[in-house]
């Protein structure tokens, strides 16, 4: 950074009230710098304020200029941007405050400009001006206050009307945002019933005459603050009946975003009633602006405009893949039986899959085609094992890793932690379970599929130097392991898909639509309409998902090779029905070739990165979502610990 080289008597000198507009803001940025300049101590930045107040109160000139100075700076900039805009997206839409952030990040500003909170960005916008604002002391602001408004001067009720039109301002929008439809109906009946909404703008006037009339009573005055502040009670508890149905109605990012700006308006006004009313409100000025700091450098975060919008929507998602995610957690012999079952079926499909797969090579389509063509083929049968209500090992994690958060929901109680590590081991024997399920049927079924067709067309789906190409892709000696790392991350991407498809199908009442739209059921008829209702609302999750991962197997190696990247995917299952297709072409011989046997060594690992980085992503989306914190991850990572040294066959053995 650029280091400060003013000094006191230059920013005095350069204080010129009859400078062009830009010159008026500079000077004040600049005097900001020299106080910044003292940082790290807070003590020295305020001393540096006590001098400049000293130097302003022994020259009469300098304070003059000082008054005439600030007289044309609130004269010519709006301050209500600040007051009751700054913070909050010029429009009510999440996507366009996304741009606007951006625009903020790459544009440079300008101090010519009469909005108040670009002026305010460009001059306080770093975290120590957070503190030293914080540390002015009430003497040291009321001799500042004197000195920019001197006691019966035409400007002495500036900030005053100033507070009251910022507070009339955010009453406005909040007003208009409450009236939104999709707000509105979302409410529950009670409230909708009561209007809280309806009568905030009257009791902001009520405040208002009470204010500024002459004959005043302190009595009528707090009778009108207590009215507008109980009205301001009602609006927000009506906009948390809202978060009460979304369980039910759904869910989206710009509705959270819209929620949110209502809910932090009606916080606005609650500080600007506080500045008004204060009997200190330098000090609660003060703290304001200071407040402003902070909400400034998160106004152009876009990490932290996503934290803030993003957590609800995440818990959503994830709540609806636990609900899916659940039945995949084994925890009798029974059930691990029938996990096992499952999962044999699931190879069995896949085997064909395999064969497709490499039968698809012989079209010798273009790159993209042929991924295309290969992502139809997964899709078909990923969508295929689950109307057979048949597993995919792989597609299991990043499903049960929002139903193993959803049991850290209260981790008060004494035997939360123990039981949520019960239920870690249970996942982990169920994933044993179904990789061993569909690698110990997938390879020998693809055998057996290839010797079929050696002996019905005379030739294996493979000729043995593309077998032993396909053995050495797949060796554990090559990238094979971050290919299976990244393959993980495209199955936790299936999951939030199949999560976020859920929310936007329940949002926008699809189920509703197809049971009793006019058209559809004249069309299908009413008994059916409602069973395709039941079907896809029970289905559409895992239908996105699969799809979609079935697209990302297949596209994702053509669209990186278009950019040279090289980027294969590494399924341990599919990998394992390769081995399967390889050595029928390669014969017994293939016991001899080491490149066999390093390919068979990468199974391991290709299950385990499967499985670990997309329950890894999964779990601490799902962790967040639940806002889980650190000290209690700490927790738990101790007790699996624990575990693994005192009981490790517990996570392996039903």
């Amino acid at each position: 950074m650029k280091r400060n080289t003013y000094d006191l008597p230059r920013l005095l000198a350069e204080l010129d009230p009859h400078a062009e507009l830009a010159q008026r803001h500079l000077w004040l940025i600049h005097v900001i710098a020299w106080v910044r300049a003292a940082r790290p101590s807070t003590e020295a930045a305020v001393e540096r304020v006590r001098l400049l107040l000293d130097a302003l109160e022994a020259d009469p000139d300098a304070a003059a200029r000082l008054q005439l100075w600030w007289q044309h700076c609130i004269n010519t900039v709006d301050i209500t941007t600040l007051l009751a805009d700054f913070g909050f997206a010029p429009r009510t839409a999440f996507f366009s405050e996304v741009t606007e952030r951006l625009r903020y990040k790459l544009l440079p500003h300008t101090p010519e400009t009469i909005d108040a909170s670009e002026l305010f960005v460009l001059a306080l916008h770093d975290d120590f001006d957070v503190r030293w604002l914080q540390a002015l002391d009430e003497p040291l602001l009321l001799r500042l206050s004197a000195l920019l408004q001197p006691e019966g001067s035409a400007g002495a009720g500036f900030w005053q009307h100033a507070l009251l039109g910022a507070i009339t301002y955010c009453a406005g929008q909040i007003l208009s945002t409450g009236f939104a439809p999709e707000l509105r109906l979302r409410m529950s009946e009670e409230i909708r019933d009561a209007q809280p909404f309806h009568a905030l703008i009257h009791d902001v006037e009520s405040l208002r005459v009470e204010v500024v009339h002459g004959l005043r009573t302190p009595d009528r005055l707090e009778q009108a603050e207590a009215r507008l502040r109980e009205r301001l009670d009602a609006c927000r508890a009506a906009v948390g009946s809202v978060y009460a149905h979304f369980a039910s109605e759904g869910i989206s990012v710009g509705l959270v975003f819209r929620l949110r700006q209502l809910r932090t308006r009606i916080v606005r006004v609650r500080q600007l009633l506080d500045c008004l009313l204060s009997e200190r409100p330098q000090v609660e000025a003060a703290r304001l602006l200071a407040g402003f700091v902070s909400v400034g450098r998160d106004r152009h975060s876009l990490r932290a405009l996503y934290d803030a919008n993003s957590s609800l929507l995440a818990a959503k998602i994830t709540e609806r893949s636990a609900e899916t995610g659940d039945h995949y957690i084994t925890r009798t012999p029974r059930e691990y039986l029938g996990m096992v079952r499952r999962a044999a079926g699931g190879g069995l499909v896949m085997s064909f899959t395999t064969l497709i797969k490499l039968a698809l090579h012989a079209l010798a389509l273009s790159a993209f085609w042929g991924g295309f063509i290969a992502g139809v083929n997964y899709a078909i049968s990923f969508v295929l094992i689950q109307l057979l209500h048949f597993t995919v090992a792989t597609k299991q994690p990043a499903m049960t890793a929002p139903a193993m958060a959803a049991k850290l929901k209260d981790l008060e109680a004494s035997n939360a932690v123990e039981e949520f590590v019960d239920e870690v081991a249970n996942l982990t024997r169920s994933q044993v379970a179904a990789i061993l399920g569909n690698v110990l049927v997938v390879a020998p079924a693809a055998l057996g599929l290839s010797l079929l067709c050696l002996r019905f067309w005379g030739h294996a789906p493979l000729d043995a130097t593309h077998a032993m190409q396909t053995l050495d892709s797949l060796s554990l000696l090559g990238p094979s392991v971050l290919f299976a790392a990244f393959t993980g991350v495209l199955l936790y991407a299936s999951s939030i898909l199949g999560g976020w498809a859920e929310n936007w199908f329940v949002l926008r009442r699809m189920d509703s639509a197809i049971r009793y739209n006019p058209s559809i059921t004249q069309l299908l008829g009413r008994k059916r309409a409602q069973r395709w209702s039941d079907f896809l609302r029970q289905n559409i999750s895992g239908f996105t998902s699969n799809i979609s991962l079935g697209f990302m197997l297949g596209l994702t190696p053509a669209i990186a090779g278009f950019f040279g990247l090289g980027l294969e995917v590494r399924h341990v299952t599919l990998s394992s029905g390769q081995i399967g297709v390889a050595t029928a072409s390669l014969g017994l011989g293939v016991l001899h070739l080491s490149a066999f046997w390093w390919a068979v060594a990468m199974l391991p690992f290709n299950g385990a990165l499967n499985v670990l980085v997309s329950f890894s992503l999964a779990f601490r989306t799902a962790l967040r979502a639940h806002n889980v914190t650190g000290k209690e991850r700490s927790r738990i990572y101790a007790a699996i610990r624990h575990r693994l040294r005192t009981r490790p066959l517990s996570f392996f053995a039903p």
